[in-house]
């Protein structure tokens, strides 16, 4: 018998007491998702009137910047990604987990994202309206450290305005 397997034993022995009885729970990791809706405003007055309607097929540029602050770190994530609208005109943009931010813990993440128009899916309603925001809504829940950034409403607009259904102004 070697002269260092004992060693190694009593190292180990001590190494194995060291560690805390009970184990801490594993916190879930952060899941980010970034979303909002295009939609063609047909009076061309920037809301959604009853006779607009969303845009299925319309292109947005996602542009989004995350610090995350702690006493330990910063670190920051930035990108810049395009999505496609779904057939109800929302894009979304899911973020997957990572390590070390807690997205939902108070001041714990610094936000900044932005949408762009980029491509209207419709030859009727492709005069960009709102075209970029920054203003956005977010929901946060500690308990499953979801994060999910609503940002304000795009639009497109026809070239001509119907005066039949939105008056003449």
């Amino acid at each position: 018998m070697s002269l260092n397997a004992p060693i190694f034993f009593i190292v180990s022995l001590f190494f194995i007491r060291s560690l805390p009885s009970q184990v801490e729970p594993a916190k879930p990791n952060s899941h980010i998702t970034v979303m909002g809706m295009v939609y063609c405003d047909i009076c061309s007055n920037n809301t959604f009137s009853r006779h607009s309607y969303f845009l299925p097929g319309a292109e947005v540029k996602i542009d989004c910047k995350f610090e995350a602050v702690s006493p330990k770190t910063t670190e920051q994530i930035s990108f810049s990604v395009r999505r496609t609208t779904n057939r109800y005109g929302v894009y979304k943009l899911e973020i997957p987990a990572v390590d070390g931010i807690e997205c939902a813990r108070e001041s714990a993440i610094v936000s900044s994202c932005e949408a762009n128009l980029v491509w209207s899916s419709s030859n009727s309603c492709n005069v960009p309206g709102y075209r970029t925001t920054t203003d956005q809504i977010a929901i946060k829940s500690k308990q499953a450290n979801l994060c999910i950034y609503s940002l304000n409403a795009l639009n497109y607009r026809p070239s001509k305005r119907d005066i039949s259904l939105c008056g003449g102004r």
